[in-house]
């Protein structure tokens, strides 16, 4: 029997510090419950939606992106992507709002909701974040008038019950509202975590976001419990039915995946009238003669030919034609770069200046690089002098503009003594505690927090206290805590960027980060270009200079003799 309910609002713990859910256990309940789908709508972000998607697809759940807002007079709500152009809008919103503020926050405005994302759907939700209060029906009517403005037929009103005491008044007032602006009631679960059990954790990352101990925490804590899954017929004992069916027509309207997603690489560079793959074939031939100004052996031009048409097959031209321009650039203002990592296995990257490994006298695997039997993307690492690599960092960000290019972000997630000490300052133990417990905790033990740790440290286990801490410790474990930026990995891209993913300021300034990571972009199938910082390659530069300067010989990585008996006595 099909079910009568799909969860419109659910963060998880990439809301961070606010749900208390991963996004994969969101999906596994609502397969477990039967839910006709899930809505994942965590606060001005998209950082956890590749991760639902992958479960989604496994479990059959349908999955529809989304975000809860709140907008700089209190207003909230909740969009929904029903195709790719909302989808896109939502990107645009939440960058526009997490450019426009410090790292960590955001600031959006009504006239931001109108000219960005008005093909969303739109959940108007109270502005009570909290239980315990119900809202100004004045504000709740001028609001809701706004929102049936600019949505129109695509706005409903997003019923949640708090179990406060309270909830047959605000029942009472929404109707009234919904009787007024014909603005059409939906019942969603406000849902925080998966199940009543996460309670706990919920309260504890409360006080962690807060910077305050739980007992002082108070009323910025749920009051209850209730803010987890329920099973489809406890919330027909609940709610009207017609309001739980209402969720399976807003659901309808919303058929976008991620898989819809289609990325195209830069095209400037490609001179009028060429293809990408032309042009990267030509750079590479010239690249082959120039590498080899006697002749180019013919397992070499073999070999170019072969994955220049692999290359073509893939559709990868432009990757590598990003890649070449970037080392391009570097070689020409005198920074060492070095192309490392299974790309050293591709003769065209050899011939674009990309690595330095000559294939006319190595045994080259291509495959390792590229196959079409492993449908993996390419991924190109390029080493930069640790000391110029900002000004490759700002020569992308230059070339394609804020908008089609930024850094990947790096989740960063607790483990075992960053929970310690998050988790024993919310139970409200000293610092002198917290360091002492955290300091007893060695990287040998894994990602695990061990009771004979604790015992070790002085303390112990055993105690009330202390079991909860290392019970809370064990649940948060894992869990994300922010977002920052990865090592150097770019995805750069012919239309704006913020259209395929939303966009937010680093901390660092002048840097901005997309809000998935590495594996996210791998599940999805888009390609990063990998920039990294290497101190080696400084010293290398200044060891070539320091040869230059003494013998009157100008040494590159590719022409340093490989057969110096003097070196392998060394080594030896």
């Amino acid at each position: 029997m099909p079910s009568n309910y799909v969860e419109l609002h659910a963060i998880s713990n990439f809301s961070f510090l606010r749900g208390a859910s991963h996004p994969e256990e969101l999906i596994e309940r609502a397969a477990k419950f039967g839910y006709a789908g899930l809505a994942l709508t965590d606060e001005c972000s998209m950082a956890g939606v590749v991760r639902a998607h992958i479960k989604a697809r496994e479990t059959g759940v349908k999955l529809i992106v989304g975000s809860e807002l709140t907008l700089v007079d209190g207003l909230r709500m909740v969009l929904l992507a029903g195709d790719r152009t909302a989808y896109s809008g939502l990107c645009r919103l939440i960058s526009r709002g997490r450019r426009r503020a410090a790292k960590g926050s955001y600031i959006l405005r009504h006239e931001d909701v109108a000219e960005l994302a008005s093909s969303c759907l739109a959940l108007l939700l109270s502005r009570t974040r909290h239980p315990g209060g119900v809202d100004d029906f004045s504000t709740l009517y001028n609001d809701a008038s706004w929102i049936r403005e600019v949505f129109g037929d695509s706005a409903w009103m997003a019923l949640e019950y708090h179990y406060d005491g309270l909830d047959r008044r605000r029942l009472e007032q929404h109707s009234e509202v919904i009787r007024k602006t014909s603005l059409p009631g939906v019942a969603c679960g406000n849902v925080h975590m998966h199940c009543l059990r996460r309670r706990p954790v919920q309260d504890v990352l409360t006080a962690i976001r807060l910077g305050i101990s739980v007992d002082q925490a108070g009323f910025s804590l749920h009051p209850n419990g209730e803010w987890h899954m329920k099973p489809v017929r406890e919330l027909e004992k609940r709610y009207p039915l017609e309001l739980l069916r209402e969720s399976l027509a807003v659901a309808e309207r919303c058929n976008f995946g991620l898989d819809e997603l289609r990325y195209r690489y830069p095209e400037e560079f490609l001179p009028r009238g060429r293809t990408s793959y032309q042009h990267l074939r030509r750079l590479t031939v010239e690249g082959m003669h120039r590498r080899y100004p006697a002749g180019v052996p013919d397992k070499v031009r073999f070999e170019v030919l072969r994955e220049l048409g692999l290359i073509r097959q893939l559709g990868y031209e432009g990757y590598f034609l990003t890649v070449h321009d970037i080392v391009r650039f570097a070689r020409e203002r005198g920074i060492l770069c070095q192309g490392r990592g299974s790309a050293a296995n591709s003769a065209v990257c050899f011939c674009l200046g990309i690595t330095e490994v000559d294939p006319s006298c190595m045994e080259l695997l291509f495959e390792r690089f590229i196959s079409k039997e492993r449908n993996e993307p390419p991924d190109i690492d390029v080493d930069f002098e640790h000391d110029r690599r900002e000004e490759v960092i700002q020569y992308i960000y230059r070339k394609y503009g804020r908008e089609r290019a930024a850094l990947t972000a790096a989740v960063i997630s607790y483990r075992p003594k960053s929970v310690i000490r998050d988790v024993g300052k919310a139970l409200g133990l000293s610092v002198r505690q917290v360091e002492d417990l955290a300091g007893g905790l060695s990287w040998w033990d894994g990602n695990k927090v061990l009771p004979e740790r604790i015992r070790e440290a002085g303390y112990d286990p055993d105690s009330p206290v202390l079991r909860r801490l290392l019970w809370l410790s064990s649940e948060i474990l894992g869990f994300p805590r922010h977002l920052s930026q990865h090592t150097g990995g770019f995805v750069i891209s012919q239309e704006p960027l913020s259209t395929l993913v939303p966009i937010e300021n680093a901390a660092m300034p002048k840097r901005t980060v997309i809000q998935w990571d590495k594996d996210d972009l791998d599940a999805l199938g888009l390609l990063k270009i990998d920039g990294l910082a290497l101190g080696m390659l400084s010293a290398i530069h200044r060891g070539l200079d320091l040869i230059e300067r003494t013998t009157g010989k100008r040494y590159t990585m590719s022409t340093i003799p490989t057969g110096d008996a003097a070196v392998y006595d060394m080594i030896s």
